[in-house]
């Protein structure tokens, strides 16, 4: 296939639209930065988790076009769906979120450090402090805590959708040019998932130059009210 200048221009608008659809929609990379720096993650492993949660957000838009242009539908019709399924990840991501602050603003509590009296025969009385965190902190229920929160965020990108993507494929598909329309696929689905990947690892990086010590016991607080605000915002079309 020759690309010639109205190709070239449709392959450059792929690119540039996966770029700024990406970094205009915190919901992309705040959700992983918040968590990561909540759950003291590695770069490695909330660079992987954005990197599978982006896959599936691409790959759930470019299933639906594709099936779209198999049965024939119109262009009305696959942004119709979209909107309906960013109506579903909307609600799907603030649920998440305000599930999450719940859960953490009711650990706080347990990670109140008090203190227990002890005597002793001798008639001696000391105290010794603790919180019920530590005391009762069980290491498989924080990684399947872990666990659930990957897959919660999985799903909820599955769902959120492209809507810029649907016309870009909808051009070539109608022209029958598949050999266009995947190439524009390609390089929508790497465009916007290289951005996802490195807004993520920029920022995760950015912050450890921020002290947070003092304030590191809200993180959970702090990653389940961005969640929930993004969520929101998603909804409020903001």
């Amino acid at each position: 296939m020759l690309i010639d200048s109205s190709s070239s221009v449709l392959l450059l608008t792929a690119v540039v639209v996966g770029v700024t659809h990406t970094l205009l929609g915190p919901d992309h990379y705040l959700p992983f930065v918040a968590l990561a720096k909540a759950r003291k993650w590695s770069v490695r492993k909330t660079l992987l988790l954005t990197g599978i949660c982006g896959i599936g957000h691409v790959l759930g838009s470019i299933a639906l076009g594709a099936i779209g242009v198999v049965a024939g539908w119109s262009l009305g019709s696959l942004e119709w769906i979209e909107s309906a399924r960013g109506t579903i990840a909307a609600w799907l991501l603030a649920g998440m979120g305000a599930i999450y602050l719940a859960w953490a603003i009711k650990g706080l509590g347990r990670n109140e450090q008090h203190s227990h009296a002890h005597v002793h025969a001798d008639g001696t009385i000391h105290r010794h402090p603790h919180t019920h965190h530590g005391e009762h902190a069980h290491p498989h229920l924080a990684n399947q805590r872990h666990t659930v929160t990957a897959w919660s965020l999985f799903i909820i990108f599955i769902f959120g959708p492209c809507e810029a993507f649907i016309p870009i494929l909808f051009f070539p598909a109608v022209q029958h040019d598949w050999l266009l329309a995947a190439m524009t696929t390609f390089l929508f689905a790497i465009s916007t998932i290289g951005t996802m990947m490195g807004t993520v690892y920029l920022m995760q990086k950015g912050m450890e130059w921020i002290p947070f010590k003092r304030f590191s016991r809200y993180g959970h607080v702090m990653a389940g009210l961005i969640i929930l605000l993004c969520g929101t915002a998603i909804h409020l079309g903001l």
